[in-house]
């Protein structure tokens, strides 16, 4: 039977209070107006004959001692109470520090400082990681039979068939702005039929390969991270590793071949449907007919501007998958893991991918390319 908790002077010295009964959350109420009728001050509190104790009753133990001048550290419970008093003391009585953010010039040196050691560790583990993958995939090419094409022909049509819509809409879409935008812009000058190169310069060069790419970024690599997370944290890739077999042979090569294979094709689609978006603009509001803008389009443009945007997207696929799998493999176990890492993976393959293309422009800007 449970004793209603109770707090009473000591015989041997009314100055020292006694605590006995249960102090549970059954007697929350008693414990409450025990807290209300006590002293103002007292020597000390003995909780030695204090028969059950939960959390509840430390907390409010807690308030009583703090009530009467003391603490709860001060009060003697039986060894077997002893951690959870201690435990609710550092929470109850820890006097609680106000921690301001701090919006100075040294703290913002601390943030930035602590971002970049962040971000160079991603990138020697993201250097790291693609040697392994290299050095997997000569060990696969020498034993051909170990190539998955299964997984990869799933992966090509889940990266690349089933992109295509996306694909070409948003190229179309963003065709006909760049043509539009042009059009304005060179109409001041009565030089409208200039927007055919201005269209087929940017997509070939820069905005087929570009757009694709960031898309897959968005796209395809969040799934790759999500994917191999989801197995991580389910101890899957451990499994992989105990049945003798190679996660990077496994998981890896696959997304990485089937990128690299696709992305060139999506950009040649993005290629075509910029230009499709450029000639509807030029049709519809400049006047100039869709056999004229092929025409000055294959007589003013070099076949150059083609490959120098077509050579870029092997570059931009390698590093969509290597990040994608790579922060995969970094998940620590937990659902708020996979998504800091999915968040992270599409942060860094769309700024990698805008990074190496601004790098590619002035490479080949220098080259007369």
């Amino acid at each position: 039977m449970s004793n209603a908790p109770a707090m009473q002077p000591s015989q041997r010295d009314p100055d020292i209070l006694r605590a006995t009964g249960d102090w549970t959350l059954v007697h929350a109420e008693r414990m409450l107006k025990l807290i209300e009728s006590a002293p103002s001050r007292a020597k000390d509190i003995d909780g030695r004959d204090i028969a059950r104790l939960d959390s509840t009753g430390a907390m409010l133990l807690s308030r009583y001692a703090t009530g009467v001048g003391l603490g709860l550290a001060t009060v003697e419970v039986k060894p077997i109470h002893q951690k959870l008093v201690e435990s609710v003391r550092l929470i109850c009585e820890t006097p609680a520090h106000e921690h301001k953010k701090d919006f100075g010039f040294r703290r913002m040196l601390e943030r930035l400082g602590f971002s970049m050691e962040d971000y160079a560790k991603e990138i020697l583990a993201l250097i790291g990681f693609g040697g392994l993958t290299l050095k997997t995939l000569f060990a696969t090419i020498l034993r051909p039979t170990r190539i998955r094409w299964t997984p990869t022909i799933h992966h090509m049509e889940s990266v690349g068939l089933d992109a295509v819509p996306l694909v070409l809409l948003l190229s179309f879409m963003v065709g006909a702005v760049v043509a539009f935008l042009g059009s304005t812009v060179l109409r001041e000058f009565g030089a409208e039929v200039f927007v055919v190169e201005l269209v087929g310069i940017a997509f070939l060069r820069e905005f087929a390969v570009l757009l694709t790419a960031i898309l897959l970024a968005g796209r395809t690599a969040s799934a790759f991270t999500a994917q191999i997370g989801a197995m991580q944290s389910g101890e899957e890739i451990d499994a992989i590793r105990t049945l003798g077999l190679d996660p990077i042979e496994l998981l890896v090569l696959p997304r990485v071949i089937a990128l690299v294979m696709m992305l060139p094709l999506l950009t040649f689609l993005a290629m075509m449907a910029g230009l499709a978006g450029g000639m509807a603009v030029a049709a519809g509001s400049l006047d100039i007919s869709p056999e004229m803008f092929v025409s000055r389009l294959s007589e003013t443009l070099s076949i150059k501007h083609f490959w120098v945007g077509l050579s870029k997207a092997p570059f931009f696929a390698i590093i969509i998958g290597l990040i994608g799998c790579l922060e995969g493999f970094q998940v620590q176990g937990t659902a708020e893991s996979v998504g800091e890492r999915t968040t992270s993976s599409v942060v860094q393959t769309i700024s990698l991918v805008i990074l190496i293309d601004a790098l590619a422009a002035l490479f080949f800007m220098e080259m007369d390319w």
